[in-house]
Formats: structure tokens, C-alpha cells, sequence
């Protein structure tokens, strides 16, 4: 079954030295861009807080405490899938590289992709992602139905994002959409397996190096094979 072939494929690959030194480069600054951000919001709610106090309201200087408190660690949380995301696509092609260095023999691996269209991707991809785990944020306290909301839509999120970063260092952008319909089914069911990394704490952060790898090997088994890479 090619997605099972290429998830334990992916589950090789991002345990060998290229792409653990990719883990700590995206760890280190995943974690720098968080600290930052937790600084910037922790030093707003003291301004609230105090502005609180001021007014002699100590049940509110309370409240906007606990929530502080509270609202922080949601907020890191939620941040760590797409601030990682956002990072790691400065290396994509790099680790895509490092991928298609096991299955393809030289000559018939993909090219980098340009520049700018790649940083515009790995933008593109965080931001979707954000609007995304926002809106299964939303649905948090449903019971049920958010952890429904959350694996549905970062499936289709990854299956599609992910299969394009690959598919496009071998194919024009209108076949790798073309590709991309055509196998939505199964790029769908690929995303759940990367949603899962998603889910999990920690784990999570090495959801881009997995999704990489995976959609590499993914594409190798149901895209049909290209005579030439494609022209940077």
C-alpha cells in the first residue's frame, strides 16, 4: 500500500543525521520565535492587569490573572504547529532533497524551487495552517466534534500542502494541482498520518521534517515518473 510504504519510509529517513540536524536548526528557532511572542503577550496582560489594579478592582486583577495564565499556554500551544511550519519551509527544499537522495538516482531527483516561490509557499502553508487550527480551536470545547474539526481539516491542510512541496520540484504548478485532484482521496488519508504528529506534544515539532519525507516517497509511488526534472 504506497501510503504505508512511504510513512515507514518518512519514519527512516527523519531519524538519520541530515534531517536531525534540520530538527535542531527548526527546534532552536521554533522555540526563539515562541519565547519572543510569549514575552510580547505576557508584558500586554501586565499592562491590563495593572491598568486593573489601578481602578481597585481586585477581583478583576484575579481573573485577568488566571486567564493570563491560562491563555498563555493555550496560546504557545497552538502557536508550535505553524510557527514550526513556517520555519522548517526555509529548509524544505533542503530536506526534500535529502529525501530524494534514498529513492532516486542522480539525474532523476527535482530541482530546488525558486526563491521567492518557496518562501511564498512556506507562507502561504503557515498562515493556512493558522486559520485553519484557529477555527478547530473554536470548536475546542465541543466534546467530540473538535477533535473531529482538528484531524479533518489538517488532513486535507497536510495532504495538500505537503504533496505539493514535493511534486513541485518534478512538475509545473498546474500538474501538481492536476495530481493533487486527481489523488485527493488518498493525499487525504496521507494527512491524517501527519495530523497525527500534529496532535501530539513535542512530536509535533517534527511534523514538517515527516511531512516532507512522506509526501517525497508518496509521489515517487502514485505520481507517474518524469524523464527530466523540471527547470529551476
Amino acid at each position: 500500500m504506497p501510503i504505508l510504504t512511504s510513512a515507514f519510509t518518512a519514519l527512516n529517513q527523519i531519524f538519520t543525521p541530515p534531517f536531525r540536524s534540520a530538527f535542531w536548526k527548526v527546534l532552536t528557532l521554533t522555540l526563539a520565535v515562541l519565547a519572543a511572542a510569549g514575552f510580547a503577550i505576557d508584558r500586554l496582560a501586565v499592562h491590563f492587569i495593572e491598568s486593573a489594579a489601578a481602578l481597585h478592582y481586585p477581583w478583576l486583577v484575579t481573573a485577568l490573572s488566571v486567564l493570563t495564565g491560562v491563555g498563555l499556554f493555550i496560546g504557545l500551544a497552538f502557536l508550535i504547529a505553524p510557527v514550526s511550519m513556517l520555519i522548517a519551509g526555509f529548509f524544505l527544499d533542503d530536506l526534500a532533497e535529502k529525501a530524494e537522495a534514498d529513492l532516486y538516482p542522480p539525474g532523476q531527483r527535482g530541482r530546488a524551487v525558486p526563491v521567492g516561490q518557496a518562501t511564498w509557499l512556506a507562507l502561504r502553508f503557515s498562515l493556512v495552517a493558522l486559520a485553519v487550527n484557529f477555527a478547530a480551536l473554536l470548536v475546542f470545547l465541543l466534546p467530540g466534534v473538535n477533535a473531529l474539526v482538528f484531524f479533518v481539516a489538517n488532513a486535507y491542510l497536510f495532504g495538500r500542502e505537503y504533496f505539493e512541496l514535493a511534486a513541485l520540484r518534478f512538475r509545473p504548478i498546474e500538474e501538481v494541482q492536476a495530481l493533487r485532484r486527481q489523488h485527493a482521496a488518498t493525499l487525504f488519508v496521507a494527512g491524517l498520518f501527519i495530523a497525527g504528529f500534529v496532535a501530539v506534544p513535542l512530536l509535533n515539532l517534527v511534523t514538517p521534517l515527516f511531512g516532507v519525507a512522506f509526501m517525497t516517497a508518496l509521489h515517487k509511488q502514485i505520481a507517474p515518473p518524469v524523464a527530466l526534472a523540471r527547470p529551476a
